[in-house]
């Protein structure tokens, strides 16, 4: 029989209060070295503060300590899959590979081993086909998402009439950045665009010929699937042949402080896709300078707070903490299991009065996530850089993205590798 809200909400009052629950297990897949580390080191530093945050303000989720494992990868695939071996055993509730490529070889291993994946924004774009991915999340948004939010941005431009325009697409030659190709040629035969992407092999500290290339076809618009070096290398390249940086568009992992500043006033205008704010005025914020970075609890120095990575790890973190208390009132203990976590990533509901209540409010988008979508609503917006102020604002709302090409895309895409892999779909009737 399912126990009723209030009746799980007061075990875990009980528990609480009259014994200690084993810890949270949540490992970290991070990077603090290689060429990518001026990116991992502050997505770690948010995603292990708000779980310190969570211990030392509250207690930890419903009487139960947070225990963070920290493996470093390197963002290097068969190191990030060492990582996961040798954290596995250790009671690890879900993981956030922070990397397509580990996510890509981990999907596998953890559905085995019966472990969530939540690639946040990353990964197998198709694996938000819940009913075949029982075992992955990408919520609250997808690289395939990214994509239609960036052509919805140039539509909103060009009075909604991009035909015959021409966009480009520079991306880390990876797995990671060949995920949005698909969903761009399909969206260029239905908008009319001419599609050019544009290979830059890792890890990305030599553009010359690239942008010699943009020089001479001299497309209207760049997307840019860009991650460390990449992307100051891109945008100061893009600055020297003075193409408008206001025609200029990164996704998620090619908007960070990291990527503009570098190039000083020439990278002014430029933008960026996002699925959250940036800045540290939410009252969050507050609360972790207070029992986290003054405490000296900090993972960091402690001055990363509010910049774009930082918040998209304590984010992570955040969405993390609220699906093991989801988890928690589902099955009326503390002591959760990874099997557990996968039902409460499951029935995860984020809204505006939650967002309020965690001291984030309009951080991000609300969603909703269920058996047939692991994906989210797709929501996405526009940030841009000031390169005066030194500050990325938000130029648009969480907009929609193109679901019935999306949708079509990772139904075809999940059903093949559901037939390479032998799965059977499960119902979500």
């Amino acid at each position: 029989m399912k126990m009723t809200r209030l009746a799980a909400m007061a075990l875990l009052g009980t528990l609480a209060a009259g014994q200690a629950a084993a810890d949270l297990v949540f490992p970290s897949l991070s990077y603090r070295t290689g060429p990518y580390a001026a990116n991992g080191i502050p997505f770690a530093d948010g995603y292990a503060d708000y779980f310190t945050l969570i211990n030392e303000r509250d207690g930890g989720v419903g009487g139960a300590m947070i225990k963070m494992i920290e493996c470093e990868t390197g963002y290097n695939t068969q190191k990030g899959v060492e990582c996961y071996e040798s954290t596995k055993g250790e009671g690890s509730l879900v993981y956030q590979p922070l990397s397509t490529g580990i996510t890509y070889q981990l999907i596998p291993k953890a559905t085995a081993d019966g472990i969530p994946i939540h690639s946040m924004g990353y990964g197998r774009t198709s694996a938000a086909k819940g009913s075949i991915f029982e075992w992955v999340f990408n919520y609250p948004v997808n690289y395939w998402n990214g994509a239609s939010v960036g052509v919805n941005h140039l539509l909103e431009l060009n009075g909604n009439d991009i035909a015959g325009k021409k966009v480009a697409l520079v991306y880390h030659n990876s797995a990671y950045g060949k995920e949005p190709i698909r969903t761009l040629e399909e969206l260029s035969e239905k908008h009319g665009f001419d599609f050019m992407p544009i290979p830059v092999d890792h890890p990305g500290q030599e553009q010359k010929s690239q942008w010699l290339q943009i020089r001479r076809e001299r497309p209207d618009y760049v997307l840019m699937w860009g991650w460390g070096v990449m992307n100051q290398v891109a945008i100061q390249e893009a600055a020297n042949i003075r193409f408008p940086m206001e025609n200029f568009i990164g996704i998620w992992w090619s908007g960070s402080e990291n990527d503009v500043i570098p190039a000083g006033d020439g990278a002014n205008g430029y933008k960026a896709l996002t699925f959250h704010n940036a800045g540290a005025g939410a009252p969050v914020f507050a609360d972790i300078q207070e029992y986290v970075v003054d405490a000296g609890k900090a993972a960091g120095t402690g001055d990363q707070i509010g910049t774009v990575l930082y918040n998209r790890g304590m984010y992570a973190a955040m969405l993390a903490v609220e699906a093991a208390r989801t988890a928690q009132g589902i099955h009326g203990t503390a002591d959760i299991t990874p099997a557990m976590m996968r039902d409460g990533m499951e029935a995860l509901e984020i809204d505006a009065a939650k967002m309020e209540s965690l001291g984030l409010p309009n951080f991000g988008p609300e969603f909703a996530v269920s058996c047939e979508n692991h994906g989210g609503p797709g929501l996405g917006a526009v940030q841009q850089w000031d390169a005066s102020a030194k500050k990325w604002s938000m130029i648009t709302e969480f907009g929609p993205s193109d679901m019935e090409v999306i949708g079509a895309l990772i139904d075809e895409d999940a059903a093949a590798y559901a037939a390479e892999s032998g799965i059977e779909a499960r119902s979500c009737s």
